[in-house]
């Protein structure tokens, strides 16, 4: 495994997406699952015959040992267990580690620091409700018409003007949310895919483990090793003046900081409820 990488979670991933699957999932025939199971999902021979693995080979990397696989073996395994293009990703960086930038072993990232230019756009988009949250999901940056939606981050210690932290510690978050638990599965899986570029950093970690602390849901999902793209859509959302309403929403990522991500937010067509 190269420097960076986390051959554990990676083996957990394989695993917990192994016991996900039935045979029939991915087209094997009945004979290859005959007999009683004694686990749930398939059987290592199984994947390692649909990835064209051996065996032993595929084991090692469940149990998460220090493996070097390629690439192609990556795209293989991620084939046989029906992954996402967001698991892909994910598999790619549990194995690889993060990207050049990430901080050294044991060391916090720098201090995050939000160009001018775009605090300064955020506020022009006003009244549109927008916001800019960094690599571990602080909100660096929201407009009046953002603070008034969702949350005045602004006024609260630093310690607690985190986006996903919100979302699993307070009872306005399920206000504002009318599908809390569905977008807050979302938006976990996301946060999962960018925290993994930062495996050792401590603020991450420490802000995980707040997380599992604080929220018996991200205790319970976490270990799931779910992950989301991150991407544009709607939201269905409670404004404080107009009641229920439908957000269409746009994430852009910003060009020099790129674990920095503006959300701006507008009212879909007819987005009354």
């Amino acid at each position: 495994m190269t420097a960076g990488g986390d051959p554990t979670a990676l083996g957990e991933l394989l695993r917990s997406r192994r016991e996900r699957l039935v045979p029939a999932d991915v087209g094997l025939p009945a004979g290859l699952s005959a007999g009683r199971r004694r686990t749930a999902g398939l059987r290592r021979e199984e994947v390692a015959l649909l990835a064209n693995l051996s065996v032993t080979y595929y084991t090692f990397l469940e149990q998460g040992r220090p493996v070097r696989p390629s690439a192609q073996v990556l795209d293989a395994l991620a084939s046989a267990l029906r992954m996402s293009a967001a698991e892909r990703r994910y598999l790619h960086v549990l194995a690889y580690g993060p990207d050049a930038g990430g901080p050294a072993a044991g060391a916090s990232a720098p201090p995050e620091r939000l160009d001018s230019a775009v605090a300064d756009l955020v506020q022009r988009l006003e009244p549109f409700p927008t916001l800019v949250k960094g690599r571990r999901w602080d909100v660096l940056a929201a407009n009046p018409a953002a603070r008034e939606l969702f949350f005045d981050w602004s006024a609260g210690p630093p310690g607690e003007r985190n986006l996903v932290r919100w979302m699993f510690t307070t009872d306005q978050a399920r206000e504002v949310y009318l599908e809390w638990e569905p977008e807050a599965r979302a938006m976990l899986g996301r946060f999962r895919l960018s925290a993994a570029r930062y495996p050792d950093d401590p603020d991450v970690s420490a802000l995980i483990a707040e997380l599992q602390r604080d929220s018996e849901h991200v205790r319970d999902w976490w270990p799931r090793h779910d992950v989301t793209a991150r991407g544009s859509g709607s939201k269905k959302l409670r404004h404080p003046r107009l009641g229920p309403v439908e957000y269409s929403h746009a994430v852009l990522q910003v060009a020099d900081q790129p674990d920095q991500t503006l959300v701006t937010y507008s009212l879909a067509p007819g987005g009354g409820l």
